[in-house]
């Protein structure tokens, strides 16, 4: 052999050797790498003095190279085998199928991972809780599944979860319900040996009895044979036995009680291999084929409890865009409807205005007609009457004279005695009635004269109030002995239509007066100004019989009316909030059942007026 830099036959010239006979062979065991080094040794030890530094530097260099020549030889070595450990009876996570091979969700996936990560794997599974003191001894290097826990982490290193594992409580059929891991309290509950509900049981202390077994399996046989009261398993564990093995008497009488992490576990301090195994779950992850082997043995059982689910998240898709158009469209029709009920209901009502305005019409051509028939004989009477008690006058000194004389006599059947007191009355009677005949007339012509102004005249608020009460003095007199009037002085004009706020005045007054029960309940009306809000107000209230609160907002709506047996339209108080809107103002109505009503009329007073 030649050192790095210099051929074999400089060698004894550089390092004379005292014994060329050294046994290379024997005394590296017939390892090549031994021999190598032990000559350069025996090179090194039979050199008697160092004459030569270069000697030392090539020998340092040599002596350097020694390693890196040791990693390449391990390099070229196989890989020790991985053994990885699980239970034999876990289904449908890990189990033996019927061949006796591991089969199931974690062994396929520990599968993968081999493959994708070109790991040798040996997958063994037999009794949990043996696998799990495996892995604590280091007989064994991974477990392809464990639930994942604060306490287990003194003990083990877990990898990323692969999947999350839901643990029930399951019961014979017909026993009541389970509402928390505290109701079990006092009671036999059956759960594996070395499982996480084992800890979780232990370390709660809510005082279950439990009966540990060394599956699942054994677990579910005791409960459905009567041998406890409750077992705590897998939930998709449970369920996989009772479909496989017809355990049909046995069922999850409560939701999942805990949802736990699920991953492999190493023993502590193998960070390496858990690093590879982490790494293979990605790459599974990241190309699907994670999700399929999942779908494989999860995704039907996880779906098993509530098979409507899938049936209504498709139904909804389907539904909800049908009924977003289906609400839309009654939407639309609704508000279609209501468009349509406003405008015949706006049709009736100026239907009814038309005809209204047509008797009015009418009225107004027989109020004229009969105005000019009542206004001639009145006149004559108001000519008449001054000239008859101006003859009174001159022939009331010759009768006092006669009277002083010859004592009382008849006139017209009547003594003079009597009628000397009463002639001067009677002529101031016939006076005063032929004027109001005269006035009520001129009232009724203007309320009956077609409207022609616009809302613009300046109106006196007392003096359209005094007409009505006049026009309207005979049905108040028939409905009340008591009636009061009080005008507010000096009050301001308003600006609109005096006609059409006396139309409003008389609708008011007559339902006032249509509301008492008797004479001796009364009316008052008055009227006012306020300063503040610059408004002129008239009140009217009543002693009638009230307005029932549900019937309180509808006063003013078009047709509605409590005296339709009496020929009431519904229309009087409609007409006369739109003519009070028409003029800026506001009409109100507060009623305590059984004892009466108040009309407010508010109009906004004209400026500086």
């Amino acid at each position: 052999m030649a050192l790095r830099g210099l051929p074999s036959a400089s060698l004894d010239k550089v390092l004379p050797i005292k014994d060329n006979k050294v046994n290379y062979a024997s005394s590296c065991n017939h390892d090549p790498s031994q021999v190598r080094h032990s000559r350069s040794a025996a090179l090194l030890v039979g050199s008697r003095t160092m004459r030569y530094p270069l000697l030392i530097l090539l020998c340092g260099l040599f002596a350097f190279q020694m390693p890196a020549l040791g990693e390449a030889d391990q390099m070229t070595r196989p890989r020790a085998v991985i053994v990885v450990g699980g239970d034999q009876n876990y289904p449908p996570f890990e189990f033996l199928d019927k061949s006796g091979k591991p089969a199931g969700f974690n062994v396929e996936i520990t599968q993968a991972i081999a493959e994708v990560m070109d790991l040798p794997v040996d997958i063994r599974l037999g009794d949990w809780n043996d696998m799990r003191h495996l892995l604590e001894s280091g007989s064994i290097d991974v477990l392809e599944g464990i639930s994942i826990s604060s306490e287990r982490y003194r003990i083990f290193d877990f990898s990323a979860p692969h999947c999350l594992v839901r643990q029930s409580i399951f019961a014979r059929r017909g026993s009541p319900p389970i509402a928390s891991l505290a109701d079990l309290a006092g009671k036999e509950v059956v759960v594996q040996k070395g499982g996480i509900m084992q800890d979780r049981l232990t370390e709660s202390g809510i005082g279950a009895k439990l009966i540990l077994v060394d599956t699942h399996a054994a677990a579910l046989r005791m409960l459905a044979s009567g041998q406890s009261e409750y077992a705590l398993v897998n939930t998709l564990t449970g369920m996989y036995f009772g479909l496989e093995r017809g355990l049909t008497n046995i069922v999850p009488v409560s939701q999942p009680v805990a949802e736990i992490p699920y991953g492999f576990a190493v023993k502590k301090g193998n960070k390496h291999l858990l690093a590879e195994f982490d790494q293979g779950l990605e790459i599974l992850k990241n190309t699907g084929r994670y999700q399929l082997i999942h779908d494989k043995w999860l995704g039907i059982l996880e779906s098993h409890p509530s098979p409507w689910r899938r049936i209504v998240k498709y139904g909804a898709m389907i539904l909800l865009p049908l009924l977003a158009i289906l609400g839309s469209i009654v939407a639309w029709s609704w508000s279609l409807r209501k468009k349509i009920e406003a405008y015949i209901q706006d049709s009736q009502i100026r239907q009814q205005e038309l005809i209204q305005a047509g008797k009015m019409a009418s009225l107004g051509i027989l109020v004229s007609g009969v105005a000019h028939e009542i206004n001639n004989p009145t006149g004559l009477i108001l000519f008449n009457l001054p000239i008859l008690r101006g003859a009174y006058r001159v022939a009331e000194a010759d009768l006092e004279a006669r009277f002083e004389e010859k004592g009382d006599f008849l006139i017209g059947g009547l003594r003079y005695s009597e009628l000397r007191e009463e002639i001067p009355r009677m002529f101031d009677e016939m006076q005063g009635g032929a004027k109001r005949i005269k006035r009520i007339v001129e009232d009724l012509k203007d309320f009956a004269r077609k409207d022609t102004s616009s809302l613009d005249e300046t109106v006196d608020i007392n003096t359209v109030v005094q007409t009505t009460v006049r026009l309207l003095d005979n049905s108040i007199r028939k409905s009340t002995a008591h009636f009061h009037a009080s005008y507010m002085e000096n009050l301001p004009p308003v600006r609109g239509n005096s006609q059409r706020i006396e139309q409003v005045t008389v609708n008011l007054i007559l339902n006032a007066c249509q509301a008492l029960d008797g004479l001796e309940q009364g009316i008052h009306l008055s009227t006012s100004f306020d300063r503040e809000l610059n408004v002129v107000t008239l009140m009217i209230k009543d002693e009638g019989v009230g307005i029932p609160p549900e019937n309180l907002a509808h006063v003013t709506d078009p047709f509605f009316t409590t005296k339709r047996e009496v020929g009431g339209t519904g229309l009087g108080l409609s007409v006369s909030a739109g003519i009070v809107k028409d003029h800026h103002g506001k009409l109100e109505f507060r009623s305590t059942l059984g004892e009466g009503t108040t009309a407010i009329l508010t109009l906004p007073a004209m400026e500086g007026g």
